[in-house]
C-alpha cells in the first residue's frame, strides 16, 4: 500500500539541502526528547503512541455506543471548540459528500457541530433545525466549565429533555470528559450518561485520535479502523530509528524552520480538492496554538485553490515574500467527470473536450506552484493517494509529529497554550462573573478612559 509522500525539490533553489540537512542531528535529539520524554511539555505526550496502543475492546465499545445511536437519530450535535470539534470536523467533511446536506452518507446520522461559537442566531437556528429532528449529543469538554461548549451544551440539554424527556434524553447523550473531575465529568456520573475519557496526557489539538475524535466519526458512520491504522502505520515511519531522510515528519519540520530562519514566517497550507477545507482550519490550530508564543513562530495560514487563486492568489504570487507554501495534493479522485464537446464552442473551451475534470485542476496545481516558485515563494509538497479514512489518519499523525519536532526546534514548548487565557480572563471580567471583581473594576475604568 502506499503512504502519503513528501517533496522539497521546490524548497532548494531557497535554502539549500545542505541547510536542510544541517538539521538531522538536532531533530535527531529532538526526536529522542519526545520518545524519551525529558523535553518541555512531557506530561502531554500521550498522543505520541496512542495509535498503536489503542486496544480493540475499546474501538469495539465506541463502535457499539455509534450502532445503538444510529438506530435512534437523524442528526448527531457535537458541542465542542478548538480541539474538541476540530478533528472529528475535518475528517467528516472530507469524506462526506460535498453536499450531503441533501445526499446524507448512510444511514448514520447527520453531525451537526455547536459550542465552537457564540452566535445567538446559530444557536437559534439549529434550535429551529432540532425541533423537527431526532438527534442526540455528544458532549466534549475537559472541564465542563468552556464558555462556548458550556453555553451550547446547557441549551441543547434543555431542548432535549423538553422534547423527549429526561429519561430518554440521558440516552441520547454522550459526555467526553475527565476522568474524574470537573463539572461535566460530576454530571455525566449524576446523569447515567455513556461517557468516555479525554486522557489526561493529551491535549485538545493532538486529540483526534481519542474518543474525542473517534466518537463522533463512528456515530457519523466512518470508518475509524482504517483511520486509526493510517495513523499506526505514520507512527511507525516517523519513529526516532527512521533516517532523517526518509523521515517525513523530520524532514518537513527541518525545512519549515530553515525557512523561518531566512525570513519567511508565514506558511500557508494550500489544497485543491474544497473537501480538504477544514483539514486546513485543524492544521491551523495544531501549528498556531503549539508554536506562537514567547514572540516567536510560523503563522499558519490557509487558502483554498482554484478559487482563491482569484483572491488571494494576487498577494501570493507579488506581495511581500516573507511567504512558503505547503500544497496538499490528492493523487486520484473518487469519481470520473469528463468535460463534453460543444458545437457552439462559446466559451473556447473545446480544447479540453474528452478531458477529466481533475485532470485540469492538476494542471492548474502544478502551473500554479511554478508561478509561486517563480515568484519567490517556496513549496513543499505533500502527495495523498486517495482521500479516504486510512490516508487521513496518517496525514493527521504525520502533522501532529512534525509539530511537536518542530516546536522543538523553535525552543518552545508546543504543548501549552498560555496566550488563549487572555481574551477569556477579560471576557469573564466584562461579564462580572463571580471571582474576577478586581478585574471588572479595572477593565470597566479602562474603558471609562477611553
Amino acid at each position: 500500500m502506499e503512504n502519503i509522500k513528501l517533496s522539497i525539490d521546490n524548497v532548494f533553489n531557497f535554502v539549500s539541502h545542505d541547510t536542510i540537512y544541517a538539521y538531522e542531528s538536532e531533530i535527531k535529539n529532538h526526536l529522542d526528547s519526545i520518545h524519551d520524554k525529558t523535553g518541555q511539555g512531557s506530561d502531554f505526550l500521550g498522543w505520541l503512541h496512542l495509535p498503536s496502543s489503542i486496544r480493540d475492546s475499546h474501538i469495539e465499545d465506541i463502535e457499539k455506543t455509534a450502532a445503538k445511536l444510529q438506530g435512534k437519530v437523524d442528526v448527531m450535535v457535537v458541542v465542542g471548540i478548538g480541539g474538541s470539534y476540530l478533528g472529528s470536523k475535518a475528517v467528516s467533511e472530507a469524506l462526506s459528500n460535498s453536499f450531503y446536506a441533501m445526499a446524507p452518507n448512510s444511514d448514520a446520522p447527520m453531525l451537526i457541530f455547536a459550542g465552537q461559537n457564540i452566535g445567538e442566531d446559530y444557536h437559534s437556528e439549529l434550535l429551529d433545525i432540532l425541533d423537527k429532528k431526532t438527534y442526540g449529543i455528544i458532549v466534549i469538554s475537559k472541564s465542563g466549565t468552556t464558555t462556548e461548549p458550556a453555553i451550547a451544551f446547557r441549551l441543547l440539554r434543555n431542548h432535549l429533555v423538553d422534547k423527549v424527556g429526561a429519561e430518554k434524553a440521558k440516552d441520547l447523550i454522550i459526555a467526553i470528559t475527565d476522568e474524574s473531575r470537573g463539572a461535566l465529568r460530576k454530571l455525566a456520573d449524576d446523569e447515567g450518561f455513556k461517557s468516555y475519557v479525554i486522557p489526561d496526557d493529551v491535549g485538545g489539538r493532538y486529540s483526534v485520535l481519542t474518543p474525542v475524535g473517534l466518537m463522533p466519526l463512528a456515530a457519523g458512520g466512518f470508518d475509524i479502523r482504517a483511520f486509526i491504522q493510517g495513523a499506526r502505520d505514520m507512527e511507525k515511519l516517523t519513529d526516532r530509528n527512521v533516517p532523517f531522510s526518509e523521515n517525513p515528519s523530520a524532514l518537513y519540520a527541518a525545512t519549515r524552520n530553515a525557512l523561518y530562519r531566512e525570513g519567511k514566517t508565514t506558511e500557508i497550507l494550500a489544497n485543491y480538492n474544497p473537501k480538504l477545507n477544514f483539514l486546513a482550519e485543524w492544521w491551523k490550530q495544531l501549528y498556531g496554538e503549539s508554536e506562537g508564543k514567547e514572540n516567536k513562530g510560523i503563522f499558519p495560514a490557509s487558502v483554498n485553490f482554484t478559487a482563491d487563486l482569484h483572491s488571494m492568489g494576487q498577494y501570493i504570487q507579488e506581495g511581500e515574500r516573507n511567504l512558503f507554501e505547503i500544497v496538499l495534493s490528492v493523487k486520484s479522485t473518487d469519481r470520473k467527470l469528463i468535460i463534453p464537446e460543444d458545437k457552439d464552442n462559446l466559451d473556447g473551451l473545446n480544447f479540453l473536450a474528452g478531458k477529466k475534470i481533475d485532470f485540469v485542476n492538476k494542471m492548474a496545481e502544478l502551473g500554479t506552484m511554478l508561478a509561486h516558485v517563480d515568484g519567490g515563494v517556496p513549496n513543499i509538497q505533500i502527495e495523498i493517494p486517495k482521500l479516504n479514512a486510512y490516508y487521513l489518519g496518517q496525514l493527521m499523525y504525520f502533522f501532529e509529529k512534525a509539530c511537536a519536532i518542530s516546536g522543538y526546534t523553535l525552543g518552545i514548548n508546543p504543548f501549552n497554550q498560555p496566550g488563549v487565557e487572555a481574551y477569556k480572563k477579560n471576557m469573564f471580567a466584562l461579564l462580572e462573573k463571580p471571582g474576577f471583581e478586581e478585574e471588572t473594576k479595572k477593565i470597566k475604568s479602562r474603558l471609562d478612559k477611553k
